[in-house]
């Protein structure tokens, strides 16, 4: 901006026009032209979701592969399924059954973010691309730019797989589906506000004797612990 001005023959002091712009709330010209991966995410949440694998062994003894998506805006987790095989074919009719869903939902997700794992065909990414969902890849070997999948996927590592003898592919379905189901409507997320994905925080109660006469009950899940 102040060599343009110079061009129309203002002369003004660099450091002048500088001032002028921050009391405007406007940033210096190379932090404009560069958005953040932090920003981008910030920017794009209401319409941005994140798929992963989560690999597990259960007690057959045969790995298998579980495709995951979750929404950066609600933090709501979708379990796509689980194979010993992702194979290109089991993958596309993932990502068609993924979209349908979203459209269900009323979602307009208009971007997926991905690794760039070899397991996902090109097939994949054509489903979404027909959709009007762009397919974003993440950096060689940074996780972190898919963060909030990521810390979905060890949370289940933590509070479910490494506390459950999954026997085979059908009960590990029915567990994560359990989990999901846990993980939507009732488990608090920080990233929200510590609301859940389908269920928003109750108004506080501010009467001391109902906090004093509160009706609360454990629920069992999976057989095992509350």
């Amino acid at each position: 901006m102040h060599g343009e001005l110079l061009v129309l023959g203002v002369k003004v002091a660099a450091s002048t026009v500088g001032e002028i712009l921050n009391d405007a709330g406007v940033d210096p010209a190379p932090e404009r032209s560069v958005t953040s991966w932090a920003g981008f995410l910030s920017s794009q949440a209401g319409a941005l979701p994140a798929c992963d694998f989560l690999e597990t062994v259960p007690l057959t003894g045969a790995r298998v592969y579980v495709l995951a998506v979750i929404e950066h805006h609600t933090r709501r987790v979708r379990v796509l399924g689980a194979t010993a095989h992702p194979n290109a074919a089991w993958l596309t009719q993932s990502a068609r059954n993924l979209v349908m869903d979203l459209e269900d939902a009323g979602c307009r997700a208009r971007l997926l973010i991905r690794d760039r794992d070899a397991k996902f065909p090109d097939l994949f990414d054509a489903v979404f691309a027909d959709a009007g969902i762009r397919v974003v890849l993440t950096g060689v070997r940074l996780p972190r730019m898919n963060s909030v999948m990521e810390r979905w996927v060890q949370t289940c590592r933590r509070e479910l797989l490494s506390r459950t003898l999954i026997w085979n592919q059908r009960h590990l379905l029915h567990a994560l589906r359990k989990f999901e189901t846990f993980s939507n409507q009732h488990r608090p997320h920080q990233g929200i506000a510590n609301a859940r994905p389908l269920k928003p925080l109750p108004p506080p109660i501010a009467d001391a004797d109902e906090i004093a006469h509160l009706n609360v009950r454990r629920t069992q899940r999976l057989g095992g612990a509350p």
